[in-house]
């Protein structure tokens, strides 16, 4: 799979977990780490097990592990920066503050952190939503559409939630799951439109 995408052979682990999970790690392409769970070794058939790390390899084929991060800093950069510009904004033009920065400032400066933090989250969610649909379908071409949704349907089965890290859940096979609001904040797709856009594209 590493051949095929071009990128060198990443480092392979396995975390003892009874959980059916994986994930990439990693700081560029060609130094990377795929690992797998023994639960997932475990509960998934062979073409399962290779699709999941097709998808992984997908991962960091695509430059995933990184460009999260970079999008995460970039975004909280305009929250900083745009909330001064709002608060000194408030302060000057509706209370008239002529020296320095008057309470005004810093109160809308914080309310305006809070509510761009939240507009911020669901951008970098959704980000990590569409790699998500971007490495099934590398996952499809690797292995095939077939095993990757029997991958998939093999996930819904296990249905545990993850027991990854929060900074490594983004990382992971699994995930999603969330419904109405909440689905915003997700950083993977359900396992049902995972599916159901893999058998669309086939």
């Amino acid at each position: 799979q590493a051949d095929m995408v071009g990128i060198k052979m990443p480092e392979v682990a396995v975390f003892d977990s009874p959980e059916v999970n994986a994930f990439a790690t990693g700081m560029t392409k060609n130094s990377s780490l795929v690992a797998v769970s023994t639960g997932l070794l475990n509960k998934m058939s062979k073409d399962e097990a290779e699709a999941v790390l097709a998808h992984e390899v997908s991962h960091i084929s695509n430059g995933d592990m990184v460009t999260l991060t970079l999008i995460q800093g970039v975004v909280n950069t305009f929250v900083m920066f745009l909330s001064r510009v709002i608060g000194y904004a408030v302060d000057k033009i509706i209370f008239k503050t002529e020296k320095g920065t008057g309470p005004a400032f810093f109160v809308t400066m914080m309310i305006a952190q809070f509510v761009l933090g939240i507009l911020a989250s669901i951008i970098v969610m959704w980000f990590s939503r569409q790699r998500e649909f971007r490495a099934d379908a590398g996952a499809a071409k690797l292995s095939s559409s077939k095993k990757m949704i029997a991958a998939l349907e093999r996930l819904q089965a296990e249905h545990e939630p993850s027991v990854l890290p929060e900074q490594m859940a983004a990382s992971g096979i699994s995930g999603g799951g969330a419904s109405g609001f909440k689905k915003l904040f997700t950083t993977h797709p359900s396992l049902e439109e995972r599916i159901a856009a893999l058998r669309s594209s086939t």
